[in-house]
């Protein structure tokens, strides 16, 4: 009795090793809503690689930079300053750029040209970052979406099955139900995880424009050599 039950066991096993389910498997199983969530996946990665190494250009500082510009306006040399602005494609260099081109005017209002630049640099960094957040809660949404409607799949079966019930024909339903759900939510993850890095990075930058825009005001007050 044991040899048989021991037997039947190894058939059982046996048959189950040799089911093999692919990712694009899965995918398939999980209908039509797995397309809008490999869509997002997608947007999800470009998204973050393009901001992030946007914002990693951004932020290269160039140690010797406020010291030039320093020297240059202690000299006189405006025009040397600007140029050296120029061939800096930063937003740091464009911020200092505008405040030499207000130098004679009240203080007030180079310090607010200075922060209308480095504002208007902030807000292109954060292109299509706010699309981030948003699909990282979209994503668990549309997950729960396939929930509930495979979960309808299935009792519609069910209940169009009458005394024919078995597991193969309520499957498809429960396929549905949890592959959106584990898709929408890994989605989900990953795009709040990516949103979360990048406005870290967005905030780290913005500390150093206004260090750099706080230094070049306190530049105007030195006294000239």
């Amino acid at each position: 009795m044991t040899g048989i039950i021991l037997q039947t066991v190894q058939e059982v096993l046996g048959g189950a090793s040799e089911i093999r389910l692919s990712i694009w498997d899965l995918t398939l199983k999980g209908g039509w809503l797995m397309l809008p969530l490999g869509i997002l996946s997608v947007l999800t990665i470009y998204i973050f690689i393009e901001r992030f190494f946007i914002i990693k250009k951004a932020s290269r500082q160039e140690y010797n930079f406020m010291n030039n510009i320093r020297d240059f306006i202690h000299e006189g040399r405006l025009d040397s300053a600007n140029a050296l602005c120029r061939g800096y494609n930063s937003p740091i260099a464009r911020m200092i750029e505008k405040g030499l081109a207000r130098l004679g005017r009240p203080l007030n209002d180079i310090h607010t040209a200075i922060e209308n630049v480095g504002k208007l640099e902030i807000a292109r960094l954060e292109k299509n970052v706010a699309a981030l957040a948003t699909i990282a809660g979209v994503s668990p949404m549309i997950g729960f979406l396939g929930t509930v409607v495979g979960m309808v799949k299935a009792f519609y079966d069910m209940s169009m099955a009458g005394n024919n019930i078995d597991i193969q024909l309520l499957s498809t339903g429960i396929y549905v139900a949890m592959i959106t759900t584990v898709g929408g939510l890994i989605v989900g993850i990953v795009a709040y995880i990516c949103y979360n890095i990048i406005v870290a990075r967005i905030e780290k930058l913005v500390y150093m424009l206004e260090a750099r825009a706080t230094e070049f005001m306190d530049l105007l007050h030195e006294p000239a050599n």
